[in-house]
């Protein structure tokens, strides 16, 4: 609920969702979650990375440069550091992927100035 809350914060409606075949994705709560949010869920097929090949590019970059790139005092710290990486990933790292935009570029929100008003 708080990532679809945060893009429609930004004027995104998630309208549908592809995700991998893990136990959190298959569960009971989460298709009554996507099912009350009006998301169409579906899943890649097993065995198949490269199918959801931007999804496995994020969580290597996430292990190596958040996750065990510090040493955290304790959960509550790698969770806060997580908060901040998150917002440096999307907002202000380039990413070769897409031309070395930085992701919330993808959004169009220059448009409306919210790239400026944000940085």
């Amino acid at each position: 609920k708080d990532a679809v809350a945060y893009y429609q914060r930004l004027g995104v409606t998630i309208q549908r969702l592809l995700t991998d075949n893990g136990s959190a994705f298959r569960s009971r709560a989460f298709a009554a979650l996507c099912h009350e949010l009006g998301i169409k869920h579906r899943f890649t097929r097993p065995y198949r990375p490269q199918t959801n090949g931007k999804a496995e590019r994020f969580i290597q970059s996430a292990l190596r440069e958040w996750a065990y790139a510090h040493t955290y005092q304790n959960s509550q710290h790698r969770a806060d550091a997580m908060k901040s990486w998150l917002h440096h990933y999307n907002w202000h790292r380039p990413h070769q992927g897409i031309g070395r935009a930085v992701p919330i570029s993808r959004l169009n929100l220059d448009k409306y100035n919210l790239l400026t008003v944000h940085t």
